[in-house]
């Protein structure tokens, strides 16, 4: 099993994605600012709760008294787009605002170097494990 199996690694390498489609979103919100009767859309809050369990591990449990649990949950983390209410609509139908997206931007930006900051710094925190001290 890789070290980067590990849960807390496929739930950061998960949040990572996440934020990747989010940033895809919120440039095509800005890309049709001006586009007429365009609603602006978000993806759906990212929770670990939602993550925990969906992952399929390598390593099985052993049921070895009638009161534990037992069995395997598997699932696809699936991203879901929502479309936004705003209360700012221009006269054409376009609901963007493009100061509340650049702040989502912003927010979604720092977020990602958040988690791909742990990531790194987990693998760096295992190599450190199992290298030889001298």
């Amino acid at each position: 099993m890789a070290s980067t199996d590990l849960p807390l690694f496929q739930a950061l390498k998960s949040k990572m994605r996440w934020h990747q489609t989010r940033q895809s979103v919120l440039a095509e919100n800005i890309a049709n600012a001006n586009t007429p009767g365009y609603v602006s859309r978000d993806v759906k809050t990212y929770s670990f709760e939602d993550h925990i369990g969906l992952q399929q591990s390598a390593l099985a449990t052993k049921t070895t008294k009638v009161g534990h649990i037992s069995g395997a949950v598997s699932g696809n983390l699936s991203t879901k787009i929502e479309k936004r209410d705003s209360f700012e609509i221009t006269p054409n139908g376009n609901n963007v605002n493009l100061e509340e997206q650049m702040m989502k931007i912003t927010q979604n930006q720092m977020d990602f170097q958040a988690a791909t900051s742990l990531y790194t710094k987990g693998l760096g925190l295992i190599r450190t494990a199992l290298s030889k001290s001298v």
